[in-house]
């Protein structure tokens, strides 16, 4: 695997495909949430429709996060982050976070949303849309990804909220989604055995070469992003309260960028 080689007109555009399909599914679960579906309800209604729609297998198997555990209240073990039991109630938000893999492409894919009103929530989800542009920015100008790490940290400051990423593994704002050709059944912690090898296979590459696949704010993030695919994903919270989205940024070799489809549930949102 060729790791910091840019993707070709033809992965980025099975990935496109495959980020659609990420997207199609979450729009299509979220449409028919109802009070009293548990996370454990919408994890599996993503796996049914993605399956169904003829997927090669998962990057990451779904995830679901009702009310507070969508700001990560509590949640401090890595087991408490899978679907558990709570249920969704009227006026509560909810997170759907899914990466199946189509043609050897990953779509990693991450969608909020409310069951009715909430006037918080659609704040913070309008404040998203300027991560978004100050992401690609920081990206296009050439700054390190722990400079725009940081850089996302003093927005959400100044527009009130805090920096929930940080709770991810490794406190990972993106990481590289290299094609995956043959993608293994088999998932351990939700990965599949293939995204956790081909995510070492990354990690090892860039460790002789000085650069790392986790974008956080850390020593082995002082560097630009790398040329291929990221899924990029900020989470702000609020409270018991939590909004993120999680798309794919294409890095090209000669350092310019662009996100990967600019017709998106959070890009509409925050235009309207």
């Amino acid at each position: 695997m060729t790791i910091t080689t840019a993707a070709s007109p033809d992965v980025i555009a099975r990935a496109r495909r495959s980020q659609r399909l990420a997207y199609d599914a979450a729009l299509a679960v979220a449409a028919e949430l109802r009070p009293g579906t548990s996370e454990r309800d919408a994890a599996a209604a993503l796996t049914t429709w993605c399956e169904r729609a003829g997927i090669d297998g998962w990057f990451h198997r779904p995830f679901a996060w009702f009310g507070e555990r969508t700001a990560f209240v509590g949640m401090r073990a890595p087991t408490a982050f899978f679907p558990t039991a709570r249920k969704l109630e009227r006026g509560m938000p909810f997170i759907l976070d899914l990466a199946p893999i189509l043609d050897g492409a990953v779509g990693d894919i991450g969608y909020s949303g409310c069951l009715g009103e909430h006037a918080l929530h659609a704040r913070m989800l309008n404040d998203l849309g300027a991560h978004r542009t100050l992401i690609l920015d920081g990206v296009r100008a050439g700054h390190t990804l722990a400079a725009i790490y940081a850089d996302v940290d003093r927005l959400a400051a100044r527009q009130g909220w805090v920096n929930r990423h940080c709770r991810y593994p490794l406190g990972v704002i993106a990481h590289r989604v290299d094609p995956i050709a043959r993608p293994h059944k088999t998932t351990v912690a939700g990965f599949s055995v293939s995204a956790l090898r081909s995510l070492g296979q990354a990690a090892i590459a860039g460790h002789r070469a000085g650069w790392s696949p986790f974008w956080n704010g850390g020593a082995r993030s002082q560097h630009t992003a790398t040329p291929g695919l990221w899924a990029v994903e900020p989470h702000l919270g609020f409270g018991g309260v939590g909004v993120k989205f999680e798309e794919l940024l294409v890095v090209h070799a000669d350092g310019q960028a662009a996100w990967l489809d600019d017709d998106l549930p959070h890009v509409r949102t925050a235009a309207a």
